[in-house]
């Protein structure tokens, strides 16, 4: 099925040296940019990630230190991701809890803001896990009826999951083929950052979603202990979750105008 779209879509997959969120570093990023008429646009970008890729990633993904020696680091080439991110909607393959942290951590430190508000995120396998409960080589093997070739490649992983994407919409009906609806459905609960470390409660109160202070109220836990919002900004959590807990905790003590 076409996708229905009012403005592009980015599908877009990340090789890292690791799987963390706030220390690790892209090696390769794949992207295919939909626009409403159908067209595409794609790219595939190796990138020197400053720190040594440790073997145990290397062997998932197979990108060696000395292939990507030679190439931009991140710095370099994040005018061009933020050009083809620009305006657009963001899909991937469990993307709302890795690959836009990730990419947000990048920007980041180069002094560059990702923007995230007014966008919309459809993450598919979380529409996969709802429906179906498994990976994205099995996703692809069930809804497109192939086997997906060099797996763990940032293009083929990013062109199976434009394809389960399309798929999905074919295989249920239910599913409407709205971009907004989609990123709604496909989102893990009701987090307020990317990572789900802060949750709306059934009352739309924002509440802590881990540690000793799960389920309390963000703005309550600041009121009775204060410095929870200056562990957590020390902490190793990602850079979206420390905005959106910034924006709560002025909420709670207004900062000082000079």
């Amino acid at each position: 099925m076409k996708l229905n779209l009012s403005r592009p879509l980015v599908f877009f997959d990340l090789e890292t040296t690791g799987t963390s969120i706030t220390r690790d570093r892209i090696v390769e990023i794949s992207f295919i940019k939909v626009y409403p008429d159908g067209t595409e646009e794609s790219d595939t970008l190796r990138v020197n990630p400053g720190i040594p890729i440790p073997p145990a990633s290397t062997a998932v993904h197979h990108i060696t230190d000395a292939m990507v020696a030679d190439k931009p680091t991140f710095a370099q080439i994040a005018p061009r991701i933020e050009e083809v991110f620009d305006q657009a909607d963001i899909a991937g393959y469990n993307s709302n809890k890795f690959d836009v942290p990730l990419l947000v951590e990048e920007f980041g430190r180069v002094g560059r803001n990702f923007r995230i508000a007014g966008r919309h995120f459809v993450d598919v396998q979380n529409i996969f896990h709802k429906m179906e409960q498994r990976t994205l080589i099995a996703a692809y093997k069930f809804y497109c009826g192939k086997n997906l070739e060099e797996a763990h490649s940032a293009n083929a992983d990013t062109r199976a999951t434009y394809e389960v994407l399309k798929a999905q919409l074919d295989r249920y009906p239910e599913l409407e083929n709205d971009i907004p609806k989609l990123a709604d459905f496909s989102r893990s609960g009701r987090g307020l950052d990317l990572a789900a470390r802060i949750v709306l409660d059934d009352n739309d109160v924002p509440v802590f979603n881990f540690g000793k202070h799960k389920g309390k109220p963000v703005k309550d836990v600041f009121r009775s202990e204060r410095s929870f919002y200056s562990w957590m900004m020390q902490g190793d959590f990602p850079k979206n979750t420390k905005d959106v807990l910034t924006v709560l905790y002025f909420e709670v003590y207004p900062p000082k105008k000079y």
